[in-house]
Formats: C-alpha cells, structure tokens, sequence
C-alpha cells in the first residue's frame, strides 16, 4: 500500500442499498465517487433522489459525492468498494456475473498500492478463488504486491431506520496485516458501533453468509411448526408467545422468507459445501420448507374459501403486499409471487395492491400490475402477504367493503387477533 488513511480517495461500486449508505457516510471524511452501471439510478442520485427511501433528499445534496455511470471517472481512486448484487440464478448456483464484471472494471483502473474492498455476501474463498484473478489479469500486476484485497461483508438491514449503516458492527479483514489494519482503520471511521478484525478473508466471508442462514434455518423450524399446528388447529401465535416467556427462546415468526439476504446466501454456502464433498441435509431441509410457504398459503387460501361455500375456480382474491418485507419498497425475490403462481392454477382473479412498490418495477420483474387498495371490492378473498403498516389501519368497515359476504382474510403475519373480526360474517386464517 503506498498511501496514508489522509490521502484515501474511495470509488463505490453499485449504489443499492449497501453502496449509497455507505458513499454517503465515507462522503463525510474523504472524496468519493458513487459508480452504478444504472444510468437511471445515476440520473436519479444526480437530481438528489433516492428510489430505495434508505437517504433522503437532503442528505444525498450534502453529501458531495461524484455520481457516475462512466468507468473512466473512477481511474484517480485508489480504494475501491465493490457492493454489487450476488444473486443466484434459476437452479439456486451463485451468480457471479455482477461480481465478476464490477472486478473487470476496476481492474482496469488499478494502480499500484491500490486497494479492492468486497462487501458482497459469497461462499468462503469466492474473493480470492475468483474476483483475484480477475483483478490480475485486467490490472496486469501482482496480489498482495502491487494491489491488495479486503472484505467487510454488509449488514445492511432495508427499511430499519434503528439499525442504519453506522450503529452496526462491522466485520473487516484484509489479504496481508497491514491491508486488514487499514481496512478495519478505514471503516472505523464511519462505524459507531465499532469494528471486529478477523485474520483473513476467508473467515470474514464465512461470517456473513452464515449470519442469514442461521436465520434461515430458524424461520423454517417455525414455518414447520406452523404447518403443524394448522393441522392440530392450535393458534401459532399463542403457542410462539407463551413459549417466548422462556428466556432463552428465541423468538422468530412464520412467514414468506425472500429477499435478496435470507432467502439466497445458504444456497452460496451449499455450492461450497458440495464442491468441498459435503452435502448439507439442513440447510437445504430449511430452503425447501421455506420455499414451499407460498405454496402451503395459497393451498389454504383455497381451503378457507371452499369452507365458506366459495368456489375456488375463478376465485375472485386480492393480494396485499408484493415488497419482500414490510415498509420497503425492495421487490427482489419476493416470495408473494408463488402464491399468485399457485392461485393462477386456479384461474383466479388477482388483484395486487403495495403502496411500497414501483409499479414499473413489479410489471418489469413479474409482469404484475399494481393496484391501489382502494380499487379492491366485492372480493372472495384477500391475502396479507407484507407487513406494512397501513395494514395495520383498515378498519372493519373498509374490510366489508374489500370482501364479498363470507368472504375470508388470509393474515399470513398474523396482524389481526381471532376476535378482530367475531362480529362480521368475514372469515380470518393466521399462519
């Protein structure tokens, strides 16, 4: 490394929701460049516009930083933080394609002593196994001689304004000593809440993707407890809150698991494992009992309505919620999309409505178009995928006017109690 802390000049590649938070809070202590391929995305910050709701207006005007969509303006850096996607593709392989082509760019503006941080979730060894090389070959220099490596993998957590960027521990580490020191110097800078240095990639790699599939594991034990206790017709909710008076039960909720954290980085952890000679029987138990909830909802969707003398076929359901968690507009993954498959079997009528969701967005990614909650009437059935709060607000008039006589709520994050709705014909389902 051939420059101080004082002379860091940082590039941040990709500006979702880990690179905008992170070139805004870098912003405040040294010259950053906010690069993203998107030039729509580009175009937005330039105008001091945020589509993720995560930095308002004002910040991202103070902020200073250069947005670009142009490589050649990243070439003066000599940090570079690459925060791009790792998603996997159709067969739950990682796809590195992101990756690999951010590792492309920036290793054609290295410079000797430079610096490549990783902040995206991979399997143990991906940083080294396959973006090192590339650096390599488009740099033309040497690894841990004349550019050097490190990774703090993200915890970005969307749509929490209590746990932002700064007041969440950071793991950091580096390809030499002195690198992981300067790395963990680096984002002590901006981290509140403090650092944890670990002794190499490997290690701070391995962290991150098990942080979501420990959780992932835990959701799909409550999620099979829940297809139990629906088959014992005992309140899931009730059992999960007398037990939570234990204090040391850990206390997680059933649900549709998507998004681009939960529901993809175990499956980077099993293509290791498999590769390595090891097939892992709990993390794939855990990804498939998660990946049947939609399925099992929709299923009982169709129970509910046939219990209140409804017929299934051309069913007339409304969907509240699309976004992958409540109060985020962030569509990726969005596991309320196997629940319309299935009910499609049915050739039923599916209204959407997301106040959180851009509407090109859900038709682009799942040719879905968006309605306003407001339009919904006359329904046989309406199913509370999200969480939002708004849902929280609709009041027993407004839900006689949404449903059709008997109709059933299908609350899938149990947000309404069992007497909510005792004084109405309205049929209510809790997962």
């Amino acid at each position: 490394m051939k420059f101080e802390l004082s002379e860091v000049k940082i590039t941040i590649v990709g500006l979702g929701y880990v690179g905008l938070p992170l070139a805004i809070e870098f912003g405040k202590y040294f010259s950053v460049i906010g690069y993203d391929l998107d030039k729509k995305r580009i175009d937005q910050l330039q105008k001091n516009y945020d589509r993720t709701n995560e930095i308002n207006q004002k910040t991202i005007e103070a902020s200073g930083i250069k947005f670009s969509s142009s490589s050649s303006e990243i070439q003066n850096s000599n940090v570079y933080i690459i925060s791009v996607p790792s998603p996997v593709d159709n067969n739950n392989n990682p796809d590195f394609e992101p990756l690999k082509n951010a590792s492309k760019i920036v290793g054609r503006y290295l410079n000797n002593g430079d610096v490549v941080i990783y902040e995206s979730t991979v399997f143990p060894g991906a940083t080294e196994e396959i973006f090192v090389p590339i650096l390599s070959s488009e740099s033309g220099m040497e690894y841990n001689s004349e550019f050097f490596c490190g990774y703090s993998p993200e915890r970005i957590n969307p749509g929490d304004k209590n746990h932002t960027i700064t007041k969440i521990k950071k793991i950091t580490s580096g390809s030499t000593p002195e690198i992981s020191k300067f790395v963990d110097s680096l984002y002590s800078m901006i981290i509140v809440a403090g650092t944890h240095n670990v002794s190499s990639i490997a290690i701070a790699e391995a962290a991150k993707v098990i942080e979501n599939t420990q959780r992932d594991v835990n959701i799909a034990l409550i999620n099979e407890l829940a297809i139990i206790f629906n088959k014992l017709e005992i309140d899931t909710t009730e059992v999960l809150e007398a037990a939570e008076t234990k204090w040391n039960f850990i206390p997680f909720r059933p649900g549709l698991v998507g998004g681009h954290c939960i529901g993809v980085d175990p499956y980077y952890l099993v293509h290791k494992a498999v590769e390595v000679g090891y097939h892992p029987e709990i993390l794939l138990a855990g990804r498939r009992i998660n990946d049947n909830m939609g399925r099992f909802i929709a299923e009982n969707t169709i129970i509910e309505m046939a219990k209140r003398g409804k017929n299934p076929l051309n069913a007339k359901i409304g969907i509240l919620g699309l976004t992958f968690k409540e109060n985020c507009p962030d569509l990726r993954n969005s596991k309320v999309v196997s629940i319309v498959e299935y009910l499609r079997e049915y050739k039923c009528h599916i209204t959407i409505s997301d106040e959180w969701a851009d509407h090109k967005e859900a038709k682009d990614l799942y040719d879905i178009d968006l309605d306003e909650i407001e339009s919904m009437a006359n329904l046989d059935a309406v199913i509370i995928a999200v969480k939002h709060s708004r849902y929280y607000q609709i009041d027993i008039k407004m839900w006689e006017s949404i449903l059709n006589e008997s109709g059933v709520i299908i609350d899938v994050k149990s947000i309404y109690s069992e007497d909510t709705f005792s004084s109405t014909n309205l049929g209510h389902w809790k997962l």
